[in-house]
């Protein structure tokens, strides 16, 4: 995983409630065992026409809004487990995404796949929503150090949570295996002063 420090970007924004782990990656989708291409079919059914070209009105196939971070509804991330949403996610580019409430699974394995849930609340939330539909250029800036969400339009700031284990593999790029790997030596000191 890339290390995650502070990130300032244009957003695309996805002003609908309730979007689950089936509208962000099909499950006709869900046959690859890596990472790979993930990003391709992200909200496939909403982005393309049943023979595969881009559905002009929707939000990823608008020109007019780009970054690496997705504003999305209340409740993102609802419906089953797969670890694969959060891939196409992290696929198509985005190492942030901001509601004012994800389901628990979903934080999780965006967690652990690199991709930075924000939660911010509800009028937070909807200012963005108003400031970029009238400005496609609007800047947000999220600070994992200090735990902060910044509009830069107008200088708002919000402070967000997230586990301090998870925080410090984010802000060093390491998985659950990296982060184990990286305390070898502590487990081989422990075995070789443990008594049986």
């Amino acid at each position: 995983m890339n290390k995650f420090e502070k990130l300032t970007s244009t957003v695309v924004p996805l002003p609908i409630e309730n979007v689950d782990t089936d509208q962000i990656i099909p499950a006709r989708f869900l046959k690859a065992t890596d990472k790979n291409g993930f990003g391709d079919n992200l909200f496939a059914d909403w982005r393309y026409e049943k023979d595969g070209s881009p559905k002009k009105d929707f939000i990823l196939n608008n020109p007019s809004y780009s970054g690496s971070i997705l504003v999305a509804g209340k409740n993102f991330g609802s419906g089953s487990s797969r670890e694969h949403a959060a891939w196409a996610i992290d696929g198509y580019g985005f190492k942030v995404v901001v509601s004012s409430f994800f389901a628990d699974i979903f934080r999780n394995n965006s967690l652990n796949n690199g991709v930075l849930p924000v939660v911010v609340s509800a009028e937070f939330l909807a200012e963005i929503f108003n400031l970029v539909e009238s400005d496609p250029s609007v800047t947000l800036t999220v600070d994992l150090e200090s735990q902060t969400i910044t509009n830069n339009s107008n200088g708002k700031t919000e402070n967000f949570d997230i586990n301090p284990y998870k925080k410090e593999c984010l802000l060093k790029g390491m998985d659950d295996i990296d982060y184990l790997l990286s305390k070898k030596d502590l487990v081989l000191q422990y075995e070789a002063n443990r008594t049986l």
